[in-house]
């Protein structure tokens, strides 16, 4: 289904990105509107799948999680078989925040957040023991400088 926005739906949007947790009263006033029209409007956006799901964000370094690696993985598989075991062991660790497909010189990269360099290295060990790999190189972020979930819609 296509929805069509318009200037309310995104200010609708921009709120619910930047506090998810925010009453109907709240939105509606900090958009300009009143509270049954943004509930209609919210409903219409889920339904449409332009909202996926309402979640909270957690602060990874007060929950014990302090390293972040970027783990880039070049394979020499590119069969199905292989493809369908290399995503069945990403789904399966928690760890893995977000993987890609790449184009070019490295096949996929991870973020993986972890509570150490060892933490990392069991999620390693774990990661090749299940899937043949041709190469993997992890970069340990030292600093986040920006992170967000925002669209810039």
């Amino acid at each position: 289904m296509s929805v069509r926005l318009d200037d309310l739906d995104r200010k609708i949007l921009n709120e619910l990105q930047r506090d998810g947790g925010l009453s109907l009263d709240d939105i509606a006033k900090l958009v300009g509107s009143s509270k049954t029209p943004v509930w209609n409007r919210i409903r219409k956006m889920r339904e449409g799948g332009v909202i996926k799901q309402q979640t909270y964000l957690l602060d990874a370094e007060a929950l014990g999680f302090e390293a972040c690696f970027f783990v880039l993985i070049r394979t020499s598989e590119h069969d199905a078989a292989w493809q369908a075991s290399f995503l069945k062991a990403l789904h399966e660790r928690p760890e893995v925040q977000e993987a890609h497909r790449l184009a070019g010189d490295i096949d996929y990269i991870l973020k993986v957040r972890v509570a150490n360099a060892r933490a990392y290295d069991v999620f390693y060990q774990a990661l090749i023991s299940e899937v043949k790999v041709y190469n993997v190189t992890a970069l340990l972020s030292m600093e986040e400088i920006k992170s967000t979930t925002m669209l810039p819609i």
